[in-house]
């Protein structure tokens, strides 16, 4: 309230700044979400991600590089830094001191991606990606501990763009407009509706084989996310055969799962639990992830949405 008030202040950046986040309590998509924006960005500007660094046993600014782990800047953070060699990855809970230190750089970027960060009110981000899961729109929920909402869904109103995620591929007109019409937009949002797309092949830093060759072969599926009931079905209409293992978001293997996980054989897991998963197990080559991307509907108008928001700024 003091922040909408203005007897808070935020403050602004000469850089363009694109903040994605949620409502709710994790599960909405963030992470496909800022590797789709890296894609799209990362040949035209000098691109860096800024993240809380959830879970890390780091404190303060740090800033990835070819030592850093996944216990150094977190999960998320790390595979950023893992996947797309020419940005710069960033963690610190107080963003606008992390931002101020990656301008500070000697090599700074012309361009920042703040994760997880709708309710950082310190920072006026120019564009704000407000994501919602079709399966559990923020509309119809309730702030904790009634409901899973980090804040009222008045909230909803600082975004300027918002992503039904998780859609299901035959999502039909109808039923878009139906939820067009429950978020009740401003006139200044616009919505766009997003998918998951799973790959065709599991992989390591290693190898990779297509996910067809695991039929008539039995495996062990490991999650360590908010919502893994997707991934489960999707291997599932695959006709897969496999045990799952389910652990709460962000876990942190103990060596009593590590021991457990040993005696199994292959294993599939997420990319997020791969890059904690593969320094742990002695047997990595039996350890691999299915890579997951998200696709959005009209494409063509949310990436303009996007660059004409960085070449105006």
């Amino acid at each position: 309230m003091l922040y909408d008030l203005g007897i808070k202040p935020s403050k602004s950046y000469a850089v363009p700044v694109i903040c994605v986040g949620n409502l709710s309590v994790g599960g909405t998509g963030k992470t496909p979400m800022i590797e789709y924006l890296i894609r799209l960005l990362q040949s035209e500007y000098k691109v860096a991600t800024l993240s809380r660094g959830y879970k890390r046993k780091s404190k303060g600014f740090v800033l990835a590089n070819a030592s850093s782990i996944a216990s150094d800047i977190g999960d998320e953070p790390f595979q950023f830094h893992r996947k797309f060699k020419n940005i710069q990855v960033g963690v610190d809970t107080n963003r606008c001191h992390g931002i101020e230190t990656l301008l500070e750089q000697q090599q700074p970027p012309n361009l920042i991606l703040l994760d997880d960060a709708f309710q950082h009110r310190k920072v006026n981000a120019g564009l704000n990606i407000l994501l919602t899961p079709y399966g559990d729109l923020f509309v119809n929920d309730m702030v904790l501990p009634a409901g899973n909402l980090r804040e009222p869904k008045s909230g909803a109103e600082r975004a300027d763009i918002i992503v039904v995620t998780k859609c299901p591929d035959d999502i039909s007109a109808s039923k878009k407009q139906e939820i067009l019409d429950s978020l009740k937009l401003l006139k200044h949002q616009k919505v766009f509706f997003s998918s998951v797309v799973y790959s065709d092949s599991v992989k390591n830093d290693e190898d990779d084989f297509l996910l067809t060759d695991l039929k008539g072969k039995h495996f062990t599926l490991v999650t360590g996310i908010a919502n893994p009931k997707p991934l489960e079905l999707y291997l599932k209409r695959n006709h897969l055969d496999f045990e799952h293992l389910q652990f709460k978001d962000h876990h942190e293997f103990s060596e009593k799962d590590i021991q457990l996980l040993e005696t199994k054989g292959l294993i599939v897991t997420t990319e997020k639990d791969f890059v904690r998963l593969e320094t742990n197990l002695s047997k990595s080559n039996k350890l691999y992830y299915l890579p997951i991307e998200v696709e959005i509907d009209n494409a063509q108008e949310f990436n303009k949405c996007i660059t004409d928001f960085i070449s105006g700024f």
